[in-house]
């Protein structure tokens, strides 16, 4: 038989078998939502719909602060096509809500005290009858003078029954007496950021049978609003049921709960299903709002450049409710002195209620604006000893073993040093007259109206730090159930997928405890024990920590009746890649011949060690964990316009350990142009406490085009021990840093003190050059 005939009849080579796919802890997993969302087949809440639906409307008070006269609903409700109206009157349950404390009313009743505040709801056959009879309820209003000046606040009379005060926080710890040479002082003011998700707000309400009713919501905190709405719907929390719908992103309390509970309220009343779809300026007015602040600090040093004092005063602007404030004062107040050591600190931290729009936690709640104050106080302290700032920052960095101002000891790692050090080190990137074959971007953009010839280039540095977690006793707690069946794994854990890419991290948990390839992560609602909210890298340490467990008391069922077989225990086998192997390599089978058709399950908690309350002093081990940032801005300045253009910012962070590179990169990108626009442009104004331009147009947002070169020049993988996996928050620490280091090189270029973010133009003009 000749060589072709041969060749001709031998079946053909069998094409090498494709590598197996990456899976588990530390690789780039993609989203398993990726495709939906690309191809824009993702259910989000306002893609709902009901047989018999309804449509809500609310009306909002048109004024700051006023007195409600009268309430006239007769007109809408006998508008044609209107089901329901309903007031504060027809809140059976209690009349109150609120995250933090419960003070908010579901609807305004005697008073009104911000812009925007709910007063009626209506439900109608059409939502431009809904909206229609919403305007035809007539309210008589006795305007007052609004309290917008939380300065203001001590000395006006009471807004609220519980008084102006939401908190004060003084904070004492070493020695009052103690003062330096040198001595600097400043006054900053933070304006108010809107969280702005792209997705605005909306959900469905459906009535049960059993009297109940299902809401159906991008809700990032499930369990607590399902507590809320039954406690104002008057039903036992076990006959109201939260479903989470697809989530629009969240970089705060995603779904405010003056939008869920007029919509249970008026399913409840019609027995049918209701939604409701916020406009964008109903977005603007209804949920709360990043804390204005002013700031006031001095800081004491040696002539040497150490640190020997800090005082300091902040006050946080509440708006007209409490909702999360004291939490955010607590963090102000515990991190006023930044990632340095500070052996003196005395500070005083108020947030108070105005009539402003409210305020509540969005990402780096109160660090963030004690971040921008205390290293503009550094610009100042080495400008004014006539040193390096990069290098005044690194004499004073705290590290693992130093002590807080609340005294708590640091014993998480804190490589701030070594962070500070690798974006210092990191080359600059070139000047425009280094490249003349690149266009040079003017600030303002190409087509500005700038001239180079007032261009100056400046280099600033920021260093930040956020806790994670709850702090001050919160406990935190999440519950995880890992079921597996015929090869495929199952997990239900009431954490919420924001974008954080935790239904990412709970397949990759379960891949690597199992080595089980198909896993899936179920919908979340309140049928599930709860898992808390999503905020402060939580459900990354407590959620994924639960999950790990979850999947680890699987795995020990697995391996257990092969390892009493074999006479050995199960710590000598492992699982790679859907096998399971002995030490010695006697036994060696496959994970879906192991389980031999059976279920096996397992349901695990997660708690972090306790922390406690500050006391009257300010002192206390407040807070579970700490991470930390260094930040290297480059900016160009237009001296004569004042117009700022970011040219880069390079990064080092504290990460404690990568799980998964490509989706920790994206966060850290987003967090930090996030803090491009709180630096530059994000400023939600208001007059006389009325909201001016509730839309996009109004709020600036960086787009692409703002977004500068970010370089991750160093991600420090020291495992904190006490966290599951050894990983910290990632995406809150880059929005607090990003904006000082931002406003650091804008004073670098102009040599103006820029006290006051977003950075206005007149800042950053130089008259006298």
């Amino acid at each position: 038989m000749s060589n072709e005939a041969a060749t001709a009849t031998t079946p053909a080579e069998a094409a090498p078998a494709p590598e197996p796919i990456p899976h588990g802890i530390g690789v780039s997993l993609p989203a398993a939502d990726a495709r939906a969302k690309t191809e824009g087949t993702f259910p989000y809440a306002a893609d709902l719909w009901a047989e018999g639906l309804l449509w809500a409307a609310v009306l909002r008070s048109p004024h700051a602060h006023a007195r409600i006269v009268s309430i006239d609903t007769s007109h809408a409700r006998d508008m044609p096509g209107v089901r329901a109206v309903v007031t504060h009157e027809d809140v059976p349950g209690s009349p109150v809500h609120g995250r933090g404390k419960a003070d908010r009313p579901v609807f305004a009743s005697e008073v009104v005290r911000h812009h925007g505040e709910p007063i009626a709801a209506v439900a109608a056959d059409h939502p431009d009858t809904a909206r229609m009879a919403a305007a035809a309820v007539i309210v008589e209003y006795e305007v007052l003078d609004p309290v917008t000046d939380p300065e203001q606040a001590f000395e006006a009379e009471p807004l609220h029954p519980d008084g102006n005060l939401v908190r004060h926080i003084p904070l004492r710890h070493g020695d009052p007496d103690a003062v330096g040479e040198i001595v600097v002082e400043g006054l900053y003011r933070i304006g108010r950021q809107d969280p702005a998700p792209i997705g605005a707000e909306a959900g469905l309400a459906v009535p049960r049978p059993d009297g109940g009713v299902e809401l159906y919501l991008a809700s990032t905190d499930p369990h607590t609003d399902r507590d809320t709405a039954a406690a104002c719907y008057g039903l036992e929390p076990e006959r109201v049921k939260v479903v989470v719908t697809g989530v629009p992103g969240a970089t705060a309390d995603r779904e405010d709960q003056g939008f869920q509970l007029p919509l249970g309220l008026l399913a409840l009343k019609t027995q049918c299903p209701v939604k409701l779809t916020a406009t964008r300026e109903e977005s603007f007015l209804g949920h709360v709002h990043r804390h204005p602040t002013l700031l006031r600090y001095r800081h004491h040093a040696d002539t040497d450049g150490k640190l020997v004092k800090v005082e300091a005063q902040i006050l946080l602007d509440a708006g007209a409710y409490a909702d999360t404030s004291s939490e955010a004062l607590a963090a102000a107040v515990g991190f006023a002195c930044g990632p340095y050591v500070v052996p003196n600190a005395f500070i005083e931290g108020w947030a108070v209620r105005t009539n402003n729009p409210p305020s509540g936690h969005v990402r780096g709640e109160g660090a963030m604006q004690v971040c921008a104050a205390y290293e503009a106080q550094m610009d100042k302290l080495a400008k004014k000893l006539g040193v390096d700032p990069a290098e005044l920052r690194l004499q004073n960095a705290l590290a693992t073993g130093d002590v807080l101002p609340t005294g708590q000891t640091v014993t998480c790692p804190a490589p701030v040093a070594e962070l500070l050090q690798a974006v210092r080190d990191f080359p600059l990137p070139a000047l425009p007259k280094d490249t003349p074959e690149d266009e040079w971007l003017l600030p303002g953009g190409p087509e500005g109206a700038g001239e180079p010839g007032a261009i100056r280039r400046g280099v600033g540095y920021g260093l930040g730090m956020v806790h994670m977690l709850g702090a001050e006793g919160a406990d935190e707690v999440s519950t995880a159930t890992v079921r597996v069946q015929d090869g495929i794994a199952t997990v239900l854990c009431a954490a919420v997928e924001t974008g954080q890419g935790f239904t990412t991290l709970a397949r990759q948990i379960v891949q690597e405890t199992l080595g089980i390839d198909e896993v899936h992560v179920a919908p979340v609602d309140t049928d599930q024990p709860p898992a808390g909210p999503g905020a402060r890298g939580r459900h990354t340490w407590v959620s994924g920590g639960a999950v790990e467990r979850a999947a680890k008391m699987v795995r020990t069922q697995l391996l257990q009746p092969l390892a009493h077989k074999f006479g050995m225990s199960t710590e000598l086998l492992q699982i790679t890649d859907g096998k399971i192997t002995s030490y010695d390599g006697v036994l060696s089978t496959t994970v879906t011949e192991a389980m031999d058709g059976k279920e096996l399950w397992a349901t695990a908690q997660c708690r972090p060690h306790p922390t406690e309350p500050l006391d009257e002093a300010g002192q206390g081990d407040a807070f579970v964990g700490m991470a930390f940032c260094a930040i290297r801005a480059v900016v160009d300045v237009d001296i004569e316009l004042g117009s700022v253009r970011v040219v880069e910012l390079a990064l080092a962070q504290d990460v404690g350990r990568i799980l998964n590179p490509a989706q920790l990169e994206a966060r850290i990108e987003a967090g930090v142009t996030q803090g491009v626009g709180i630096a530059l442009t994000e400023n939600l104004r208001t007059a006389r406490g009325l909201i001016r331009h509730p839309d996009l147009t109004g709020y600036a947002l960086p787009t692409a085009l703002d977004a500068p070169e970010i370089r991750i020049v160093k991600l420090v993988e020291e495992r904190d021990v006490v966290a599951p996996f050894g990983a910290k928050a990632a995406s809150a620490v880059p929005v607090v840093t990003s904006p000082a280091a931002v406003a650091s090189a804008v004073r670098a270029a102009t040599g103006r003190p820029v006290n006051r973010l977003p950075i206005r133009p007149q800042a950053a003009v130089v008259t006298d050059r």
